[in-house]
């Protein structure tokens, strides 16, 4: 789940809802600027479907019971968290090993310095995963590979740029993750600086100062507005499971 905190009320993402974001932008990316052509549908369905693992535990969200607000993606126990991890890469290989090495990676990192000895045997498990998958390959590519990955990066992290902030707000009021810009794989340099630098035009507008998409295009934020008050007299789960889904467009466009 992710998380954004107002006054009187929380404004709760799935994390299911923000890969669809992820897809969006990576669907978009310049024709000119893909490499590997005949791999493109695995990374569009690798960022579509790198957080389906979350599908089924966002819909009745876990109360961090310290903070008295929902766990977020950030603070989610880490035992839970690897189980949700592997589930989701389970579920992409079903469909498409490519996609499942993408995010077997993307996942693999988020824990390859974490010390618990649950953490140190997912990252085991994953390279003899990842080691599985090449071998069934006609072909590896590891440049290719590379850039497909930092493609996931870069999707993921513009998408949680938009569902972090609160639509319209200044780049130095933002959140930290972002301070300097959305960090782009080294993989990508030959397209993109090392940042890509954008701002809130308005609350409907990104504008990217660096443009690698074919065009401006569209994005919807889902998400649902949890009144504070709520928590306490109705429960975490009450609360989200009775309120409405709100799409919030935003513009992804240029200078």
């Amino acid at each position: 789940m992710i998380v954004r905190e107002r006054n009187q009320e929380l404004i709760l993402i799935q994390q299911d809802h923000h890969a669809a974001i992820s897809g969006d932008i990576v669907k978009q990316w310049k024709k000119d600027y893909f490499l590997g052509d005949d791999l493109r549908s695995s990374v569009e369905f690798a960022a579509y479907q790198h957080d389906c693992g979350w599908k089924e535990f966002d819909k009745q969200p876990f109360l961090n019971d310290k903070e008295a607000i929902p766990y977020s993606f950030f603070d989610f126990p880490i035992l839970p968290k690897i189980v949700l991890y592997k589930h989701g890469i389970d579920v992409v290989q079903q469909v498409d090993s490519y996609a499942a090495l993408l995010c077997s990676e993307h996942y693999k990192r988020f824990l390859l310095n974490h010390t618990s000895l649950e953490a140190q045997e997912f990252v085991t498990a994953e390279n003899t995963r990842q080691q599985s998958i090449i071998a069934t390959l006609n072909e590896f590519n590891k440049r290719l590979f590379n850039f497909h990955y930092g493609l996931i990066q870069f999707s993921d992290n513009l998408s949680l740029y938009l569902c972090l902030n609160e639509p319209g707000i200044a780049m130095n009021a933002g959140h930290s993750f972002f301070k300097d810009g959305i960090p782009m794989n080294q993989a990508l340099h030959e397209f993109c600086d090392e940042h890509l630098q954008l701002h809130w035009k308005n609350e409907n507008t990104v504008v990217l100062d660096d443009f690698p998409f074919e065009q401006p295009f569209d994005v919807v934020i889902k998400q649902k507005a949890i009144p504070k008050a709520d928590l306490s007299a109705k429960g975490l789960i009450a609360s989200y499971e009775e309120a409405t889904f709100e799409e919030w467009n935003v513009t992804i466009t240029t200078l």
